[in-house]
């Protein structure tokens, strides 16, 4: 029998299409160093500047720790600091606990889409106008004394979506079969929730709750309109950075240690997010 030939193909190569030319993998790997160094330069040049003699200069300078002492010495900011993580903790725990009740009744409706849509909206609502629109109601209409309660209401009103939207993450990944065989094996609600929905839910409820200490943590723009009288750490640092240009050199030793605290946290809820969940899945 014969050999057959080998046929050679004598069309051209396929071209690379213009979206995958190496060019632009060349312009997207620097152009994501570029963000990366906008985001983090900034942050190392703050604690730089906290431990320089002249931090006012714009340029690290003498190293001195003397504006952590004068920081430290200086007792005015302690009571802010209490009042931001007392409300941070009760917006964190509120907004874990609702975004899961919420998060868990969302998959089963009929139109999910739309009512997670109305709970998200706040997300894209800029901040002074949410401030004063609930300045308006606490204040002008139902004549409410504003304070600490006011500030904490702002907080949840912003943190909420962000805590929901990581419970949805889990949810919507959470497969109910296992619900339905735990109660055809006659368990309860509660045993079910607690011995089924709870562990494989509870990197996002922990998730949820990091977050909304966060968010509330760091708040301003919603704050300068509901607090009253009443300060937190972001509203005295930032009233002392605008009347006391003195006060600068503190408040960037402030910020260097808020960001050392603060920083640690939000790795763990993206620790939470994407590591520890895809392990449970």
């Amino acid at each position: 029998m014969a050999e057959q030939p080998i046929l050679f193909s004598t069309l051209p190569p396929p071209k690379l299409e213009l979206s995958y030319s190496p060019i632009w993998l060349r312009l997207a790997k620097w152009g994501g160093f570029a963000m990366l160094a906008l985001i983090y330069f900034p942050l190392i040049w703050l604690i730089f500047l906290s431990i320089s003699h002249n931090p006012l200069g714009g340029i690290p300078g003498e190293f001195s720790l003397e504006h952590y002492r004068a920081l430290f010495s200086n007792s005015a900011w302690h009571m802010p600091l209490l009042a931001s993580i007392v409300i941070a903790t009760v917006i964190g725990l509120i907004c874990a606990i609702a975004a899961t009740f919420v998060g868990r009744a969302l998959p089963s409706l009929s139109r999910p889409g739309g009512v997670l849509l109305m709970f998200v909206i706040p997300l894209f609502v800029p901040g002074m106008s949410m401030g004063a629109a609930l300045f308006i109601v606490t204040r002008a209409l139902l004549g409410l004394k504003l304070g600490y309660w006011s500030v904490a209401l702002g907080h949840f009103v912003w943190a909420f979506p962000f805590a929901l939207l990581i419970i949805m993450v889990v949810t919507t990944r959470f497969d109910h079969r296992l619900v339905e065989a735990g109660r055809d094996l006659g368990a309860s609600n509660w045993r079910v929730f607690w011995d089924i929905e709870f562990p494989i839910l509870m990197p996002g409820i922990v998730g949820a709750a990091l977050f909304g200490f966060l968010m509330s943590f760091n708040e301003v723009m919603r704050s300068t309109f509901l607090r009253g009288t009443a300060e937190t750490m972001p509203i005295w640092s930032w009233i002392q950075a605008s009347a006391q240009q003195s006060q600068v050199p503190i408040i960037f030793s402030l910020a260097s240690i808020m960001l050392l605290l603060t920083l640690p946290l939000l790795c763990g809820v993206f620790w939470l997010l994407f590591v520890k969940l895809d392990r449970s899945a």
